[in-house]
């Protein structure tokens, strides 16, 4: 919000979920475009190399995911990735790579979550800065 109203563009309305079932972490309205956004981050030199998503994302009409890459230790934002279709385009295939649980069953298993993808960080686009993002949002 802080950088749109930078932009001199007060029309931004941020919903959020009450409930972590449909894919999305927050809803970003602006210029009448409505995106369902589920977000991601890691410290900037991580060495994770993908990240999960809901297929339930999928359903929604506009909907991207973005992963913040930031400074550990100001927690600044540094890097942007952008996994995402123009405003109004459905999201862009998850693939077929099963997610599965971060920790094992009784038996150390970790079982799949089939309603989840691993999306790697080769399929986002790289964003320098936060008017690149606000662009691939709303245009």
């Amino acid at each position: 919000m802080a950088a749109r109203w930078e932009q001199g563009r007060h029309d931004i309305e941020v919903l959020t979920s009450e409930v972590d079932r449909g894919g999305y972490d927050i809803v970003l309205e602006a210029n009448g475009i409505v995106r369902h956004v589920q977000l991601k981050s890691t410290f900037s030199g991580s060495s994770v190399r993908h990240v999960t998503v809901s297929t339930r994302l999928m359903e929604k009409p506009s909907a991207c995911v973005i992963w913040l890459e930031v400074n550990q230790r100001t927690l600044a934002s540094e890097r942007y990735f952008w996994f995402g279709g123009e405003p109004g385009a459905r999201l862009p295939d998850l693939g077929a790579k099963v997610s599965r649980h971060s920790r094992g069953d009784s038996n150390g298993q970790k079982l799949e979550r089939p309603m989840h993808r691993d999306i790697g960080k080769a399929s986002f686009a790289v964003l320098s800065a936060m008017d690149e993002l606000l662009v691939r949002l709303f245009g």
